[in-house]
């Protein structure tokens, strides 16, 4: 009888707000995730320490005790600490001699693989079958950093998990931005550029959508005396999140450092325009004034122009959203994205 091979998936809960949690959720929609018996393991949660160790005591038992029945080891890692407790799960999956794939969310080389816990990733790196990166920028990174044999490393993009409802809302004139607040997103270089241009477009609004630094945030509006025309919702999923994209007309994220933002995506889905920073994955299929419209990081005074330029030419609005548009149906459609993980892990069970 032909032995089936089987798939365990070790990353974060599912009930963790962020991209790693989007991407597993989108990857079990394939038909690789019932084809190859695909597991999740789920090893942190968002709660108190002792909650914290707890769950990965009882998340590492677990896996020591189903591993023996799973071929191939598929683990989901990011920054230090989530590096740092992979490594418990690496060294079993070594001992049983099963396949390994690590897959590297992280947003920064500078809080990852080029900090003192350089040895951490090496070795995670290293000894790994294959070494999953979200861009080719990531790629070269890693591969120069840890001097990987050819095809170790892999480019897989994240893929597009945005779910659009029937529901329509009337658009506004609005810039939205979404994801956490914090300054390596740039929240407040967008607050900044805006204060730039209301006084010659008083009807327009911004919009955060996220949590994190909120206080901070209002503090600087009132500064900048915008806060009747900023609107922090915090974090939004769901009808929130679509009724958010769907009163926007503009997409904002002056991020500092990226995988590949999975927010520009949820943008790129709903057909807005975005203007974004050339960090981490974008450059891999930015065309400036095509599909997006980029900035410096930090450039607030480069910023506050696109924002006024994409007011005042809807045509290039309507080109920039309609490309974006294109890239999430092809290059990131989530079947594209699985297609690409039933070939990685065809690869590793047939050697």
């Amino acid at each position: 009888m032909k032995h089936i091979p089987k798939v365990l998936i070790v990353a974060t809960s599912h009930k963790t707000r962020g991209g790693i949690t989007a991407v597993i959720e989108a990857h079990k929609k394939g038909v690789q995730w019932e084809k190859f018996h695909c597991k999740w393991i789920e090893t942190h949660i968002d709660k108190g320490f002792l909650y914290k160790l707890l769950y990965f005591i009882r998340s590492f038992i677990l896996f020591t005790a189903v591993i023996p029945f799973y071929d191939i080891i598929h683990i989901h890692t990011s920054e230090v600490p989530s590096a740092v407790r992979k490594c418990f799960y690496f060294f079993i999956a070594r001992l049983w001699r099963k396949k390994i794939i690590i897959h590297f969310h992280a947003f920064s080389p500078h809080s990852t693989i080029k900090t003192k816990f350089r040895p951490v990733y090496k070795y995670l790196f290293s000894h790994a079958d294959r070494v999953v990166l979200l861009s080719e920028y990531w790629k070269d990174q890693v591969t120069e950093e840890f001097q990987l044999p050819e095809g170790r490393a892999i480019v897989i993009y994240n893929p597009c998990t945005t779910i659009i409802s029937s529901k329509s809302y009337i658009q506004k004139k609005q810039i939205l931005y979404a994801g956490t607040l914090n300054p390596r997103k740039g929240y407040s270089d967008m607050i900044n550029a805006f204060a730039l241009i209301a006084p010659k477009y008083p009807e327009w609004e911004i919009v955060f959508a996220g949590n994190g630094e909120i206080d901070n945030g209002k503090l600087l509006v009132q500064q900048h005396n915008i806060e009747q025309r900023t609107t922090f919702l915090g974090w939004v999923d769901g009808e929130q999140k679509d009724k958010a994209f769907k009163e926007a007309m503009i997409f904002c994220l002056p991020s500092y450092a990226e995988g590949f933002p999975m927010a520009v995506l949820d943008a790129w889905s709903y057909g807005l325009p975005v203007v974004t920073t050339p960090v981490g994955g974008i450059p891999d299929i930015a065309i400036n004034r095509t599909n997006l419209l980029l900035f410096t990081p930090g450039d607030v005074q480069t910023l506050a122009n696109n924002f006024e330029e994409l007011i005042k030419d809807p045509s290039l609005c309507k080109t920039i959203a309609d490309e974006g548009k294109k890239l999430a149906s092809t290059k990131f459609n989530i079947k594209t994205i699985n297609q690409e993980i039933e070939s990685l892990y065809n690869t590793l069970t047939t050697k």
